[in-house]
């Protein structure tokens, strides 16, 4: 799992400190300040990807860290990998350890597990729409604040490929910055002349006369944004023609019914937000073993 684990165990623990706050009343009144063991799994409700188990393993890691769990570590058991599609049913992890770790830690792991898993699922359903295609399906930077890095390695874990990361990741210019350049040379032009090396250009286009501006001013990337799928096609093999090394990307009202057609006028890929913005969590619950 490629996640940098030092910047997401400072998200992990700001978000146990958000939920638990001054304490799990409901757990240690139950059970006072024993440390009872118990054991449990984790059940899939509904059919689809699992993804944020290690993540979930984690939450637990340092619940137990915190509340003094050497003597009664916590065992959490991933009975199958991020990335497997299940179905309803099915056992996805087995966990033994204090109960009141158990109890407290439920929450927030399931809530990033199901969160993610949605994520994932929309992202392969996406996919199996095009998988005979070449195209690629990528996500963008419209994710949830705190949150970014786990909703990306979500789309991974799906099958899909991740866009900027940040806005320092790679040049895309977009509508308003053309306007506020007073058009695409202007910007590719300035743009060019402070950015670090070896960042790409990429030009949002609306139109041929846009996609045209931007192959003769040196754009390394060019977004095809909101157009019919005849007019996109037209403007692939207007690249195409100009440089095959100019990639293209396809990009706006991206659904389960239109990708296809998209992904059918030849672009190299297809970002959409919808798989982020637009998925609903997988159903997941844990269940204790009385």
């Amino acid at each position: 799992m490629d996640i940098n684990w030092i910047s997401l165990d400072r998200h992990l623990r700001q978000w146990l400190e958000e939920d638990i706050g001054r304490g799990d009343q409901t757990t240690l009144g139950v059970m006072g300040m024993r440390s009872t063991l118990g054991e449990g799994y984790w059940l899939a409700k509904s059919a689809g990807v699992i993804c944020g188990l290690p993540i979930a393993e984690r939450v637990f890691e340092l619940l137990s860290g915190v509340s003094g769990g050497a003597d009664n570590p916590m065992h959490f058991e991933q009975c199958i990998r991020d990335g497997t599609w299940v179905e309803a049913g099915t056992i996805i992890a087995q966990m033994r350890g204090p109960l009141s770790t158990l109890l407290t830690g439920e929450r927030v792991a399931l809530n990033l597990a199901m969160h993610l898993s949605g994520i994932a699922t929309a992202t392969r359903q996406y996919i199996d729409e095009i998988e005979d295609l070449p195209a690629q399906l990528v996500d963008t930077r419209k994710t949830t604040p705190g949150l970014r890095v786990l909703e990306k390695y979500a789309t991974r874990t799906g099958g899909g490929r991740n866009h900027r990361m940040g806005l320092d990741d790679g040049v895309m210019i977009k509508d308003n910055h053309i306007a506020a350049a007073g058009g695409i040379a202007e910007a590719i032009r300035s743009v060019r002349a402070t950015m670090p090396y070896p960042l790409t250009v990429e030009v949002e286009t609306e139109n041929l006369e846009q996609v045209q501006e931007a192959l003769s001013h040196g754009a390394d990337i060019i977004m095809l944004d909101n157009m019919a799928p005849a007019v996109m096609e037209e403007a692939v093999k207007l690249i195409r023609q100009y440089s095959p090394r100019v990639k293209i990307e396809g990009s706006g009202n991206v659904t389960l019914k239109t990708i296809r057609a998209i992904a059918l006028t030849g672009v190299d890929y297809i970002s959409s937000s919808a798989t982020i913005t637009r998925s609903p969590w997988l159903d997941l619950s844990m269940r204790l073993k009385s």
